[in-house]
């Protein structure tokens, strides 16, 4: 790949990683409680797997509604903390990326 190009893709790698959380915040909290399960787990067998419910439960969290995001799915506690740390992580490798370039 061409150093221009290299340039033009972290460009725009680095503003989707940025712009990437903004539905969340301002889609409501509510949002995705109602409607059908996507879950192949409770579709297929009708018995919720340990992920079920985590979409609901981080939103309710990253809207600041503790009570409902645990009641959705316990694992919010361990699972929203990764993935900021997860995307913050990739934010900066992709900052080292575009200022070597």
């Amino acid at each position: 790949m061409k150093p221009k190009q290299r340039s033009i893709f972290s460009k725009i790698y680095l503003v989707f990683l940025i712009v990437l959380p903004l539905p969340f915040f301002i889609l409501p909290a509510n949002y995705f409680d109602s409607g059908e399960s996507l879950c192949m787990s409770k579709v297929l067998l009708q018995k919720e797997c340990f992920g079920c419910g985590i979409t609901r439960a981080i939103q309710h969290a990253i809207h600041f509604d503790f009570t409902r995001a645990w009641h959705y799915n316990k694992l919010v506690v361990l699972v929203l903390p990764v993935f900021i740390l997860l995307w913050l992580n990739e934010i900066k490798k992709s900052l080292k990326k575009f200022k070597k370039v």
